[in-house]
Formats: structure tokens, sequence, C-alpha cells
């Protein structure tokens, strides 16, 4: 534990239930009723429906004779229009229970509209820090995605279409009341989502760990999910129905969304939420097209940490000093990006050298985010770094 946070009052934020391990899906119908679901209502966006996971839900809720209809919706790095839309379907539905299922859109969208189906108005309203006045619908939150750990984060966030930017609603209200962890569910990941959603989970992981608002809850969970990732994720990549691979990238993106929870994000994000906006790129893959660049970028600000996270990942740092250390943190995250297919290079995602002022002028949109970061940023640090990554 660092002295600084000795030195402080130190926060830890997760759901109040989780249940992990195979087939925890089938426990729903039982918890729902302990919350007194009546009427549910499922979030979840066309792939997960096409998939035919919904009765893996509907099944055990029907058994408690829980109605449940379903809302299907949802779209990726999820618009204000589909969280509104959604949100009105719910009011006039007037569902008691809210189950978001699939990747983080799903559940980020199934977190605003839980809030927003309670009363008129926008999502936009409740972006910010600590904008919701009250606990809204009770909700389950379900990953079939091993990476975004949004079952177990305060926040949510949301592509505002019109201002061209994302906006993240920060509350306790936002955590579930019960999150699932089904390693099953998983199973049928395509590899591409698999190493999105995988390289999500480790950067929450990397971010909490370095944050100057770390926890020593956050460290913990971070560092084992950084163990964990560095040594599953290429298994599950590379063989889908790999169960033990899959229950522990289910088990690590629970714990790196658990560690931002505490500890908080950083300039990879800020960074990575231009890309996706402007060149539509996934949340996970923007993350890791940037990754390796901002890490190089932030070594000097905390040059112990990077070498712990090298050293967790398997790098050996024997006999090297605490700069060479942290350097093989990058030489490590290369590897990783590389093993899962993620080029870590701008221009091979079609993004022109030209559009760079663009993106640095979206990544200083994010600036929140430099706040917590190890090290200041720059606009001309931002040119650097996309730059380079180019």
């Amino acid at each position: 534990m660092e002295e600084s946070q000795k030195n402080r009052i130190c926060a830890f934020f997760s759901p109040t239930m989780i249940l992990l391990g195979f087939n925890a899906v089938e426990r729903i119908g039982a918890e729902a009723k302990k919350l007194g679901g009546s009427k549910a209502c499922i979030v979840t966006d066309e792939g997960v429906v096409k998939a035919g996971l919904i009765d893996r839900i509907r099944t055990p809720l029907k058994k408690e004779g829980i109605a449940v209809e379903v809302f299907g919706k949802v779209e990726a790095e999820p618009p204000v229009r589909v969280v509104d839309e959604c949100s009105e379907f719910i009011r006039k539905g007037k569902y008691d229970l809210i189950i978001g299922l699939g990747g983080g859109s799903s559940l980020d969208t199934a977190k605003g509209a839980a809030i927003m189906g309670t009363r008129q108005g926008s999502v936009r309203e409740i972006c910010g820090m600590d904008n919701i006045p009250k606990r809204g619908i009770p909700k389950v939150l379900i990953p079939t995605t091993g990476g975004t750990g949004a079952e177990a984060t305060r926040a949510f966030v949301v592509t505002d279409e019109e201002e061209g930017i994302k906006k993240v609603s920060y509350s306790n209200y936002n955590l579930p009341d019960l999150a699932i962890i089904d390693p099953i569910l998983t199973v049928s990941m395509p590899t591409k989502i698999t190493a999105d959603t995988g390289i999500d989970a480790f950067v929450h992981a990397i971010e909490s760990f370095v944050s100057f608002n770390g926890t020593p809850f956050s460290d913990l969970l971070a560092l084992e999910a950084i163990r964990l990732i560095s040594r599953n994720l290429p298994t599950a990549y590379s063989k889908g129905e790999d169960l033990s691979a899959r229950y522990d990238m289910s088990f690590a993106a629970l714990l790196g969304g658990m560690s931002i929870a505490s500890g908080g994000l950083g300039a990879v994000h800020a960074l990575a939420y231009p890309i996706g906006t402007e060149f539509h790129q996934n949340h996970g893959r923007s993350n890791g097209i940037i990754l390796p660049h901002v890490i190089e970028f932030n070594l000097m600000g905390n040059i112990k940490r990077y070498g712990i996270i090298a050293s967790t990942m398997g790098e050996n740092i024997e006999g090297l000093n605490a700069l060479e250390a942290a350097e093989r943190s990058v030489v490590g995250i290369r590897r990783l990006l590389e093993m899962i297919n993620i080029s870590y290079r701008l221009r091979d995602y079609g993004i022109p050298k030209e559009s760079i002022p663009k993106l640095v002028e979206g990544g200083m949109k994010q600036s929140r985010l430099f706040v917590p970061n190890p090290r200041n940023l720059t606009q001309d640090d931002l040119t650097a770094i996309y730059t380079k990554a180019w």
C-alpha cells in the first residue's frame, strides 16, 4: 500500500450481490423474486437475441411467475436516443425489474433506463457526477462478454450524437442489485469480440492500478485482473470453448470493473473515446489501439508500478533497474496485443494522418481523465501520442 493511500479515506464500490459460476443464470428466477420482481424487462441487443441466450433468462423467471418482455434494440456505444427509447419502453410497460443482458452497451443502456424509467426526460440529464437523486427500478446485470466490467461499476457511458462525444453518469445508484457472472454465456463470443472485450478489461485494471486515485481495494483487484488476463486471454481467443479460460476472463472482467469503480480511469480511455466516436471503432478496440502509446508516455509518472505490472504479466525483470523493468510492461503489452491480432497503429484502421487534430480535439474534451493519470498531458502531448500511434 502506498503511503499516499494511508493518508486519505478510500472508498470501495461494488454490486449489492454477485453470483459467479457456471450456469449461475439458473438462479435468476429465485433472486428476481427476492427483489420483488413481477414484470421484468430484458434489455439487450439483436446479437444476443439471435444467439438464443434470451431463453436462458426467460425460462427461470417464468418458473417463478415473473412476466418477461424484451427490449432488443440496444446499439453499440449506446447513443442517447436508444437509451431514451428504452426508458420510454420501460415507463409505458410499468416494469418493476430491469435485466441487462449482453456486452457493456446493453448493461449501460439498462443502467440508464432503470433510472430514467421512473422519470420523464432524457438520459443526458443524469450524466455527470452524482446527478441521480434517487435509486431507480431494481436491476440485474448479466454480462455475455468477458471484458467490460460494466456489471460492477457505478458509471454508464452514452454517446451524444449531437455533440459527437461520450458522456458518463457516475452514481452509486448505477450499481446493480445483483450481478450474475456466468462464464457459459461467453463461450459463443466470436474471436474478435473476445479480443476487444478482453483488452478492455485489461486496460481497466492497468489504469486503476497506476491511477492517482487508486486505493488498497483497487490495487488488489487490478493486479489479479492483470495476472488472469495476461495468462488467459490468448487461450480464450484461440480456443473459445476452453471453459477454464472463459471462467478466468469473466472473473477478471468483474475484478477490472470493480477496480475502476474504486480507482478510476486515465488517459488511455480519454484518448480512446474519440477513436470510437470519430471512426466507429468499438470501445475495447479503441483502448487497445492507443494503450501502448499512452503507457510509454506515462512510464516516468509511476515507474515502480509499471514495473510491477511487467512482473505480474510474467515479464522477467530480474537484474533490471526500475526504469528498465517499467519498460518491460510496454514490451509485454505489445506482445499480448499482437497475439490476439489487435494492431496498435491507427493507419491499419484506415484512419488518415490528417485526422490527428480532430482526435486531439476529442481527447481534450475528456481532460477530466487526465487528473488521475500518472502524468499530466497538454494538447501538444496528445498530438505527439496520436502521431506516434499513427
